[in-house]
């Protein structure tokens, strides 16, 4: 009885440690944490709830003590989550963005549900030299650089059948030189692989390994670990797409943020705004979207854009500005 009473506390505190830094313990890609660690601000908020009704419960006499016990431990997860949640998403890289300085653009479009027009506006607007496109058609990429002004290199790699996340695409402005598709990793979902012509240029990827979820785990973790790779065996190089992962999933694939390579959300410190779902406010979702370099990078800027929620995709898209060193 006594073991069982003194068990549930320590289960109870394993679990938020385990919630709260899994990396610690190099289990940030196990199944059910690697989920669990994901949406931090979700997370925070059910404790938040917890406390609340744990709270209610220390007003009863004989479970007083005990409930005081884990209204601390859940407090403690709370500061500690929440602060590294929040840490992510201070500060800037205090650069001003100059000529020379190329912009990426990366949008998940849900099967090409946004209209060609609102794609090209964007382009425009951000004014993009790359645009990374997972779950896009070619055709829905060709009609965007159709509206524009600048003219762009499009390559598209799609696996059978014909479904739109079996698509992954990519634009490259001619201001950067030609570019040949090349041969890359063979995922689940597609990446893009395009190295400049004459050697002169950073090798660009539209990647989107697949998503963590049931029966595909060991996936998830080998299709990261390959993309990772990638950032010691390229001399200058550029990732961005729908990573499928956080930060807290990439602390042991290498000494930098993913890899060798540095996330340009955390450098910009921006990895606080979720980029995926659009159903939820930006300060809630999770940011999976990502552009992430080499070491010849240095980031300018990072943001998730989140006024085009209405566009059709589930995911916000992400611009970063990089200027080589």
């Amino acid at each position: 009885m006594i073991a069982a009473i003194l068990a549930l506390p320590i289960a109870i505190a394993a679990c938020l440690v385990l919630a709260a830094w899994p990396q610690g313990f190099g289990l940030e890609q196990a199944p059910v944490i690697a989920q669990v660690v994901a949406p931090r601000v979700g997370v925070i908020g059910i404790a938040l709830g917890l406390l609340v009704l744990v709270a209610l419960a220390a007003l009863i006499r004989p479970i007083r003590r005990f409930a005081l016990l884990v209204m601390a431990m859940l407090t403690a997860f709370i500061l500690v989550s929440g602060g590294i949640h929040i840490s992510r998403g201070l500060g800037s890289t205090g650069l001003v963005p100059e000529d020379g300085d190329i912009t990426i653009l990366s949008w998940n479009t849900l099967g090409s549900a946004p209209s060609a027009d609102v794609l090209a506006e964007l382009i425009n607007e951000t004014g993009a030299d790359v645009v990374t496109l997972p779950e896009t058609f070619g055709e829905s990429a060709e009609a965007a650089a159709a509206l524009l002004d600048t003219k762009f290199q499009i390559f598209t790699v799609a696996n059978p059948p014909a479904y739109g996340a079996l698509n992954t695409s990519l634009m490259i402005s001619a201001g950067l030189g030609e570019y040949e598709l090349a041969e890359g990793p063979h995922q689940t979902l597609p990446t893009v692989v395009a190295r400049p012509s004459d050697g002169d240029g950073p090798t660009i990827l539209a990647t989107h390994p697949v998503a963590p979820g049931r029966g595909q785990m060991r996936l998830w973790r080998a299709e990261l670990r390959e993309l990772a790779d990638l950032c010691d065996a390229e001399p200058s190089l550029i990732i961005a797409g729908d990573l499928n992962s956080t930060l807290d999933h990439w602390a042991n694939l290498g000494e930098g943020d993913f890899g060798s390579c540095t996330d340009a959300a955390r450098a910009a410190g921006a990895a606080a705004t979720g980029s995926w779902p659009t159903s939820l406010p930006a300060w809630l979702g999770t940011q999976i979207d990502h552009v992430v370099v080499s070491d010849d990078w240095q980031v300018v800027d990072f943001h998730v854009v989140t006024d085009r929620d209405d566009a059709g995709s589930d995911h916000r898209p992400v611009v970063a500005t990089l200027r080589a060193r």
